[in-house]
């Protein structure tokens, strides 16, 4: 009998530790930052935008729009942008693209809604079928 309890209990207590380290895994709040995104509604206008059509990041879900909030000027895309959830959500950030090489970069710091607190920094380029990516980190900081 005590022999069955003591099992009970290991299998339990293995049981809680599996579970734990499973929830603190899918809770990850920084990683690896890879998303797509699709500019057919962005022509240089103040106020357009792109629309992510993939992401890594559950926050980030497709159909998203990414705002620009300055037009180009002089072969660059200096602008601050605004990545919406549509739903009262929003991360804020800037980015600087050479139009030339189609290459630049981008950084959010934090927002409103799920993107409180949001950080992410990505290099910003363009593929031969004109889909745009952001790859790089992103992280929720804690205050």
């Amino acid at each position: 009998m005590k022999r069955s309890i003591v099992l009970v209990l290991l299998v339990a207590a293995t049981a809680v530790v599996a579970t734990a380290g499973a929830a603190m895994q899918s809770k990850a709040r920084s990683g690896a930052l890879h998303l797509t995104k699709e500019c057919s509604d962005y022509h240089g206008e103040v106020g357009q935008f792109c629309t992510i059509t993939s992401s890594n990041v559950k926050t980030i879900e497709p159909g998203m729009r990414v705002f620009y909030l300055a037009a180009p000027g002089a072969g660059v895309l200096d602008t601050d942008i605004a990545l919406s959830s549509g739903q009262g959500g929003a991360a804020v950030g800037h980015v600087v693209l050479d139009l030339t090489t189609a290459q630049g970069r981008v950084t959010l710091k934090g927002g409103s809604g799920r993107f409180r607190n949001f950080r992410a920094k990505a290099r910003v380029s363009v593929d031969k079928d004109g889909v745009w990516h952001w790859d790089g980190t992103y992280s929720f900081k804690h205050h």
